[in-house]
């Protein structure tokens, strides 16, 4: 059976309402935010985005959406080196694990795949003898563009 596409357009849609969950108009353009967007994002910014698209959405609206996404595993919350303080930004969660590379002067973050990074929970949980659930690696340092 093949995995189901994460990144395809209406994917949370189809998993909330899969698990019984009612889509609200305000849960609707939500999730449509989380799901378009190129970057990640925190809520002030899918808060922003939210409102081009239906005005009525509201902070606590995102906020609970975002509870239920996190509780369903459906997104990852992400700290990014702390570079704007406390603020957290959301992503999709996929079937590929990657590391986060932030960039400590301009901010940007580049994701990145390796099969290193397989081996390696695989050499944590097999020495360890540790259950790994979630990884998340983030890399502070400078980009390309900053080095210059």
């Amino acid at each position: 059976m093949p995995l189901p596409n994460t990144e395809a357009p209406g994917y949370l849609v189809a998993e909330l309402a899969a698990r019984g969950i009612r889509i609200t108009r305000q849960r609707r353009t939500i999730l449509g935010v989380i799901e378009t967007a190129n970057r990640h994002l925190d809520a002030a910014q899918i808060l922003r985005r939210a409102r081009r698209q239906a005005p009525e959405v509201d902070r606590v609206t995102v906020y609970r959406t975002l509870g239920l996404l996190k509780r369903h595993g459906l997104i990852d919350e992400l700290d990014l080196m702390h570079l704007q303080g406390e603020k957290h930004f959301y992503e999709r969660k996929t079937p590929r694990e990657h590391l986060h590379m932030t960039c400590l002067r301009c901010g940007r973050v580049t994701e990145f795949e390796s099969r290193l990074f397989d081996s390696l929970k695989k050499q944590v949980q097999t020495e360890c003898r540790f259950h790994i659930i979630v990884a998340r690696m983030e890399i502070g340092g400078y980009c390309a563009e900053c080095r210059s």
